[in-house]
């Protein structure tokens, strides 16, 4: 024996390919580039399929209460444009959303209104 452990990494779970390799804590797929932490894939699959999950734009879970940042520049009706790098604390996600928007938020300079999470990314 070498003393190398023979342990089975999981296959990624967001392309099936059986070439992944441990990083730290984390494991990484090297043909899509994903990265997770065994343990958290679980929880979140689990997270997901107790009921609807809004995700921000790179992916990561979101929950009442986070903290966002704006990632593209929005145009308001009647109002000056929100800036991209706007920090929102204390967002609602909506359980049925308005209009395509699933964040009801108060944002700074521009008050009380309804954001998609195709346009945040969590602080």
């Amino acid at each position: 024996m070498s003393g190398l452990e023979n342990v089975e990494i999981p296959p990624c779970p967001e392309c099936a390919s059986e070439y992944t390799y441990e990083s730290g804590a984390s494991v990484v797929c090297p043909m899509c580039s994903y990265e997770w932490v065994p343990g958290e894939a679980e929880e979140a699959a689990e997270t997901e399929a107790a009921g609807s999950v809004i995700k921000d734009a790179v992916g990561k879970v979101l929950s009442d209460g986070d903290s966002v940042s704006i990632i593209k520049s929005l145009k308001v009706k009647g109002g000056s444009d929100i800036k991209i790098g706007t920090k929102v604390t204390g967002i609602r996600l909506l359980s049925e959303p308005v209009n395509g928007h699933d964040i009801e938020a108060k944002v700074p300079g521009a008050g009380q209104m309804y954001l998609k999470s195709s346009v945040v990314k969590k602080a």
